[in-house]
């Protein structure tokens, strides 16, 4: 059992296989041309599972499959294997686009989870976020996650100006569909260009969407980061990812793990430990996973405040998002 000072216990953990990825997202990635981590760096097949054994033997319950885009990595489908022996709920977040090529992959690794990044419903705008015209393959490959009886979830950033008048769109779309939409408040990181004006909160998308349905708060699990809510008559539901105006920490069960091989205990944390090297050397890394949980801050990496208007950018310290992990 991994447990942190504050008597937290991490039993989720969050893997990324690649900082690679076949889309630009403006928010994610900083650059179009940008310098991906080269192969020997990254951590291999039998890495991954081992480090991956190690925290399940240790209580991890569910681990989450990310990247960058996870699915870009040649070696996916080994990788999905070899995880999905492990006695563990295994998920994963993937932007769509490769779902239909390695559907089959998914489905043997007895994934029942698929979280899909789609931040707008309109072709035009997707290619405006993402600088790639894939929208229409997006789309098809939700519909054959949901008529494989995977369940969906769609992970969509709100921010003002860009998507929020679209929430109500993505709403509807919960109305025929056994899915859930969650609206993910917009957060920084290097060199995505945060401003605190572009958040959106979860107040104001409540506000949005009672303005056309009643809205029934559903009772949160354990270790929910969301917020979860359904609307009478619908097939689906919504949920909102608060992390800037409501943060969530008191009952994080959440560990990070890069693709480089480093141990994040916080999204905000700007401390890692190097557990691929250690592994490489012949160390014990379990000592190196305790020590870094239990130097885990109480709340956001004890980087800011829970007030997302005071946050001064500049004084932060993390990496780019696509290089954490979505």
């Amino acid at each position: 059992m991994i447990k942190d000072t504050f008597g937290r216990i991490h039993d989720y953990l969050r893997i990324s296989l690649t900082d690679n990825c076949n889309l630009r997202c403006f928010y994610c990635m900083p650059e179009e041309k940008y310098a991906f981590a080269p192969a020997g760096k990254l951590m291999q097949v039998q890495e991954i599972e081992t480090i991956a054994k190690l925290f399940v033997d240790h209580g991890v319950k569910k681990i989450r499959l990310t990247g960058g885009e996870p699915l870009v990595r040649k070696d996916a489908p080994k990788i999905l294997k070899s995880l999905g022996k492990l006695n563990v709920e295994l998920a994963i977040t993937t932007n769509g686009i490769r779902v239909n090529e390695m559907l089959t992959e998914l489905l043997e690794a007895n994934i029942k989870t698929v979280n899909v990044s789609l931040d707008t419903l309109q072709r035009e705008k997707f290619l405006k976020i993402t600088r790639r015209d894939l929208f229409d393959r997006v789309r098809k490959n939700i519909d054959l996650l949901l008529e494989n009886n995977v369940r969906v979830k769609i992970n969509v950033v709100i921010m003002k100006g860009l998507n929020d008048d679209e929430i109500l769109s993505f709403i509807e779309l919960t109305k025929n569909h056994n899915l859930e939409v969650r609206f993910i408040e917009f957060m920084p990181f290097t060199g995505n260009l945060w401003t605190s004006n572009q958040v959106y909160t979860l107040h104001e998308i409540l506000l949005k969407v009672s303005s056309r349905y009643d809205i029934i708060p559903v009772e949160p699990l354990p270790n929910d980061t969301s917020s979860k809510y359904r609307i009478d008559g619908h097939s689906g539901a919504f949920a909102v990812i608060s992390t800037m105006s409501q943060p969530f920490c008191d009952t994080c069960n959440r560990m990070r793990l890069t693709a480089d091989g480093k141990l994040k205990n916080c999204l905000f944390s700007k401390d890692e430990t190097d557990l691929l090297g250690a592994l490489r050397n012949g160390e014990d890394i379990l000592p190196l996973i305790t020590q870094t949980m239990m130097s885990k801050a109480k709340a956001l990496g004890g980087q800011f405040s829970g007030v997302f208007e005071d946050i001064d950018v500049s004084k932060l310290e993390n990496r780019s998002m696509i290089t954490i992990g979505g």
